[in-house]
């Protein structure tokens, strides 16, 4: 994959890289991360690629595409699980079980769906079909997990385009971090709603015993 989109970015450049990228938001199964890599790579290997440029363009695709999925459920609504690219995407089962997840972690879920290949496009569009969410809000979280996730994999790809093999290797050890730091980041947050749950019915008990 990675040298298969090497390939077409060093003919096309910046542009391809972007609709690459806007596919990927599109919920085509197109590894984002590899993407990045890839744009990264083409700017270590031609002087006329820039890295930060390369940056720019990466991170414009990357909130494009997601925009995208947003604004599709924002706009189409419910009647967007009647369309069979869609249904696809959002089963039923899928958008019961992102409403809850929605309910008990909010925003978060936002943050942490730009870490989440394959959720990350149901996330998206269930945001924009529950209007619970403004379009400000959305690309505020998302832009932030954007700016974290992005320069990585794109410098990743400059510093390391001389040596493929040992490129992959980190790839794979960064994928392994981050999956590890949303594990932590899923517990902390479970272990804060659990301790405001507990609270909350503590303090429901104390009011309940004073009133009697």
């Amino acid at each position: 994959m990675l040298e298969l989109l090497m390939g077409f970015f060093s003919q096309y450049g910046y542009a391809a890289v972007f609709l690459a990228l806007l596919l990927c938001g599109l919920g085509v199964p197109v590894p984002e991360d590899i993407t990045l890599v890839s744009g990264g790579v083409i700017s270590g290997l031609d002087a006329g690629i820039d890295p930060h440029i390369m940056l720019a363009v990466g991170l414009a695709g990357v909130l494009f595409g997601d925009s995208t999925m947003f604004l599709a459920g924002r706009i189409f609504g419910y009647r967007i699980q009647k369309i069979k690219t869609f249904r696809k995407i959002v089963t039923p089962q899928r958008f019961s079980l992102i409403q809850r997840k929605f309910e008990k972690y909010g925003l978060g879920l936002l943050f942490v769906a730009r870490f989440l290949p394959g959720l990350r496009s149901p996330i998206y569009l269930v945001a924009g079909m529950s209007h619970r969410i403004s379009y400000i809000t959305f690309i505020i979280m998302d832009g932030l997990a954007a700016v974290i996730s992005v320069p990585v994999w794109v410098y990743l790809g400059y510093f390391f385009a001389h040596n493929l093999d040992l490129l992959m290797t980190y790839v794979h050890d960064v994928q392994s971090i981050i999956y590890l730091a949303l594990g932590l980041l899923v517990l902390v947050i479970g272990f804060i709603y659990l301790k405001k749950k507990f609270h909350s019915k503590l303090s429901s008990v104390t009011k309940d015993d004073d009133s009697e």
